[in-house]
């Protein structure tokens, strides 16, 4: 495995750690970066992967729903719905997935894949969520379910002591490979197979997921492919004004009709005799408007980066125009566009997390959470809302039949709707109790 792994992906590889030197603020040509000339980056592709993670990633909430076929759900349905989901925020809590998740987020838009790791630590007995580099993952799908997993391979760095402790004796730090299927599970360190055993999950404990989808590709493409050509023309136009302002500030001196330039002393005050069909000026590199077409230009290649990266310029804040409502919702439609495509990803990818959780859980613990019913993910708006038009277009809805009040209360960000209303009709039951009680003494008619 080892051996056949260093021959496989390299261009995936190769475009992981291309997108990642982007990222970090590599993004001059390579003859271009051992040149003495001054050269800015502006990151604007790092700027860019950052606002759209903070937005796929923002009030990210987890609900179980009970099962629905046979009709409402008995409140034992509820309350087993009710426990998963606070043992799912107990995993979370314990993973920090708050953190992973924005991480990983980051990791998936600059490198184009994602992937997360789920197992169980008998030590601490409890399930264990982590996000392995992709750069070290190979994965096979089932041909004919291209969506299941049948085989990963997991390529990490270990130290000398580690490997010692497996029974390799080396004096580095060497490669370990993990490889995983349904039935099996084996361990190579430094091309030594030092375990195989049979796999108790059942299932291969990975989900490695696209950033965005390449069409019949398993894999994904990263956020800086589509910025990265305006991005480098970007540094380069930049690059280009700033030498000129630099040049104008300390202005070029051009001698005409001067055959020969010795004794001509370059230095603050010196005086120079000229021959009398000789001139001298200063050249101008500003006039005739030559800054204002680099400026132009550069317009044009900045508003081609918003275009292109789908993050219009008032997700950063710049509103001129004090919009609001639908009318904001249609500025920023395309951020919210890119930001939905990577959560129907996110969504099925938090999911199978979950649901993976659970059936380790159920297995080591003797639970039975993973019957509790469907595991589902709701996401925070992208445009900011008034409380209170929200509200009042929920009621609206409820009050002509058009939704369901926890089906309302839900959209309003209430984590769990159904045990909500059930306490809303359970008050509302009571309260002409406790209205009988107080006036039903003697005395009361007038009350």
């Amino acid at each position: 495995m080892p051996k056949l792994l260093a021959a496989l992906d390299k261009p995936r590889l190769a475009a992981y750690a291309r997108n990642l030197r982007f990222y970090q603020g590599e993004q001059w040509p390579a003859q271009r970066q051992g040149s003495g000339a001054r050269r800015l980056t502006l990151n604007y592709a790092r700027t860019l992967i950052d606002k759209v993670t903070s937005y796929v990633t923002a009030d990210v909430r987890l609900e179980v729903r009970p099962p629905t076929l046979t009709g409402q759900p008995t409140e034992a349905q509820l309350a087993a719905a009710r426990e998963a989901e606070l043992v799912l925020a107990g995993i979370a809590d314990e993973n920090g997935l708050e953190r992973l998740d924005y991480e990983t987020e980051t990791d998936a838009a600059v490198l184009g894949d994602g992937a997360y790791k789920v197992t169980w630590d008998a030590s601490r007995g409890r399930v264990v969520i982590t996000a392995p580099d992709v750069q070290g993952i190979w994965a096979w799908y089932d041909p004919y379910d291209p969506r299941r997993l049948m085989r990963v391979a997991h390529r990490y760095l270990i130290t000398a002591a580690s490997a010692a402790a497996l029974g390799v004796g080396v004096s580095r730090d060497v490669l370990a490979v993990e490889d995983w299927t349904a039935e099996t599970v084996e361990l190579w360190v430094d091309q030594v197979k030092v375990e195989s055993r049979d796999n108790v999950y059942g299932f291969v404990p990975f989900v490695v997921y696209p950033n965005l989808p390449v069409p019949k590709s398993p894999w994904g493409v990263s956020d800086i492919e589509a910025v990265r050509g305006a991005a480098e023309e970007t540094n380069r136009v930049f690059s280009a004004l700033s030498r000129i302002l630099e040049l104008s500030g300390n202005p070029i001196a051009v001698l005409a009709g001067v055959e020969s330039s010795t004794d001509i002393a370059v230095a603050p005050g010196a005086v120079w005799e000229l021959p009398g069909e000789a001139k001298a000026y200063l050249l101008d590199l500003l006039s005739g408007g030559g800054a204002r077409v680099h400026i132009d230009y550069l317009d044009a290649v900045y508003r081609a980066i918003h275009d292109l990266g789908e993050v219009p310029r008032t997700a950063f804040g710049d509103n001129a125009r004090s919009l609001s409502g639908v009318a904001l919702e249609i500025e920023l439609q395309p951020l919210q566009q890119k930001v939905l495509r990577k959560r129907i990803i996110r969504g099925d990818v938090y999911r199978r997390r979950a649901e993976m959780s659970l059936a380790l859980l159920d297995m080591f613990t003797g639970t039975a959470h993973s019957g509790a019913g469907q595991v589902a993910h709701t996401w925070g708006t992208i445009t900011p809302s008034d409380p209170n038009q929200d509200v009042t277009r929920e009621s609206a809805r409820v009050g002509a039949g058009l939704s369901s009040a926890a089906a309302a209360m839900g959209r309003l960000g209430e984590e769990d709707p159904s045990s909500e209303w059930a306490a809303i009709l359970r008050e509302r039951e009571e309260l002409p109790a406790a209205g009988a009680e107080v006036g039903g003494g003697p005395g009361s008619e007038g009350a």
